[in-house]
């Protein structure tokens, strides 16, 4: 089964300029988690699935709380954050910085793990 999270939006300090480094700047994140959804199809328990709600709670805590200046260590800190609950057997994540370039309307960087 797949959960998806899709263009939470948060705030985080991300990037090498000074102005980038005291200012809170605009990230999009979209999250992909694999897992058995096997017994939360027959049980409808929530104990029995990945809750979203405790995963998006965590990554907001997380970026928002953040410092990175490459977009890639914010999306690899995340990768592993996520990869922390057990039960997930895939994960993707894409990390989005809008207006980062005057021509594109965002950068990203896409990262995933699978357990082996």
């Amino acid at each position: 089964m797949i959960i998806r999270v899709k263009n939470l939006r948060l705030r985080a300090i991300i990037g090498v300029n000074p102005w980038e480094r005291v200012e809170k700047q605009s990230v999009i994140v979209n999250i992909e988690v694999e897992f058995d959804g096997d017994a939360a199809a027959a049980s409808d328990d929530l104990k029995d699935t990945i809750d979203y709600r405790t995963i998006t709670k965590n990554v907001a805590d997380f970026v928002e709380n953040s410092q990175f200046q490459l977009v890639e260590a914010l999306a690899g800190n995340l990768l592993k954050l996520i990869m922390e609950e057990p039960r997930i057997t895939r994960t993707r994540v894409e990390v989005d910085k809008p207006n980062a370039t005057r021509s594109g309307d965002s950068i990203s960087v896409e990262v995933s793990a699978r357990r082996a």
